[in-house]
C-alpha cells in the first residue's frame, strides 16, 4: 500500500517564485538575521561609529549562507533518501518533485557564490578575523548537508547552529562595527545562539522516525524524547539568565528581553503537550519566532 500524498503533493504545486520561496525555508530565516542585529546594536552600545552598509551586507551575507545552505540540504537529503513525500515536516521542493535536485544545487552554489561576493568587501572592512569568520561560516554551510558525514546526520547540528549562528555571527557583526572584541559579544552570541540551536531541535524532535528509518542519528536520536524536551527548556531559558549577566556589568537595557519569557515559557509547556507530528510545524516556526523577538527586545534595550 503507498503512503498517502501530503495535502501540499496532491494539489497543484507552486509556480514561479513562489517554489524557490518555500525552498528557502522562510519560516526559520530569522535565525541569520537576529544576531547581525544584536551584534550592531552591542557595538553601537559600547561606542561604534555606526558603519550602516557593513551591517546591511553582513545581514545580506548571512541570510544568503543560511539560504544556501537550507537549498542544499534540501537536494542532498533528497538524494540520500532521507525526505521522502510522506515526511511529516513540511515538504521539500525536490522531493516533491518541483524542482530537480540539480537546479536546486546550482542555486544553492549561487548563494554561497553572493555571500562570497560580499564577504570580500566585509573583509576589506573587517580584516582577517572576518576572512576567518567568512570561511568557517561558509565551509560549515556546505558541511551541513554535504560530506561523508554531513553535520546534519549526526548528534553535532545543534551545536553547529549555536556555534555559527550565534557566537560567530553576533562577535563577527560586533567586530565590523567596533573594530576590538569584547566578552559581551559572546555572551550575546549565546542569547541569540540557543534559542536558534532549539529550533533544530524541534526539526528533529519531530523528524525522530524518518531519521531513524535513513540512519540519521541526531541529538534528538542520541538522548531520547524525555530528555530532548529537557535540553530545549535549557535552550529557551538559559539566555535570559545571561541577560542578567549584562544588566550586573552595566547594560541594564538588555532586560528589556525578559519581556520575551512569557513567549518562551509557552512554548516549553508545547512542547511537553504536543505529540510528535505535523503540529510541531507550528511550535517550530514559534522558536524561531520567540527567538528573534528576544534579539529585537535586546538590540532595542542596548541601544536604549
Amino acid at each position: 500500500m503507498k503512503p498517502e500524498l501530503p495535502t501540499a503533493v496532491a494539489a497543484a504545486p507552486p509556480t514561479g517564485w513562489r517554489v524557490w520561496w518555500t525552498a528557502m525555508r522562510p519560516r526559520t530565516l530569522s535565525i541569520a538575521a537576529t544576531p547581525v542585529l544584536v551584534g550592531t546594536a552591542l557595538a553601537l552600545a559600547e561606542g561604534a561609529t555606526p558603519a550602516w552598509l557593513a551591517m546591511l551586507a553582513a545581514l545580506a551575507c548571512a541570510l544568503l549562507i543560511q539560504v544556501g545552505t537550507n537549498l542544499h540540504n534540501d537536494a542532498a537529503d533528497f538524494e540520500r533518501g532521507t525526505d521522502r513525500l510522506d515526511r511529516i515536516g513540511p515538504l521539500r521542493v525536490t522531493a516533491a518533485g518541483w524542482v530537480s535536485a540539480a537546479a536546486v544545487r546550482r542555486a544553492a552554489a549561487i548563494s554561497f557564490a553572493l555571500a562570497l561576493l560580499l564577504g570580500a568587501y566585509l573583509v576589506a572592512v573587517g580584516g582577517w578575523p572576518i576572512l576567518i569568520a567568512g570561511s568557517a561560516s561558509l565551509l560549515a554551510g556546505w558541511s551541513y548537508s554535504g560530506g561523508r558525514q554531513p553535520i546534519s546526520h549526526t548528534p553535532l547540528g545543534e551545536l553547529f547552529v549555536l556555534i555559527f549562528f550565534g557566537l560567530v555571527a553576533v562577535a563577527g557583526s560586533h567586530w565590523l562595527q567596533l573594530g576590538a572584541w569584547s566578552p559581551h559579544a559572546w555572551l550575546a552570541g549565546m542569547v541569540v545562539g540557543m534559542p536558534a540551536a532549539a529550533v533544530l531541535l524541534v526539526n528533529n524532535y519531530r523528524d525522530l522516525k524518518d531519521d531513524l528509518r535513513s540512519g540519521r542519528r541526531t541529538l534528538m536520536a542520541l538522548v531520547g524524547p524525555g530528555n530532548a524536551r529537557l535540553v530545549y527548556a535549557a535552550l529557551m531559558l538559559v539566555p535570559f539568565a545571561i541577560l542578567l549577566l549584562f544588566a550586573l556589568h552595566g547594560m541594564k537595557g538588555a532586560l528589556l528581553g525578559l519581556l520575551a519569557l512569557p513567549f518562551s515559557l509557552f512554548l516549553i509547556r508545547r512542547l511537553y503537550l504536543t505529540p510528535t507530528g505535523p503540529q510541531l510545524n507550528v511550535l517550530l516556526a514559534g522558536t524561531a519566532q520567540a527567538g528573534f523577538a528576544l534579539g529585537v527586545l535586546l538590540s532595542i534595550g542596548l541601544l536604549s
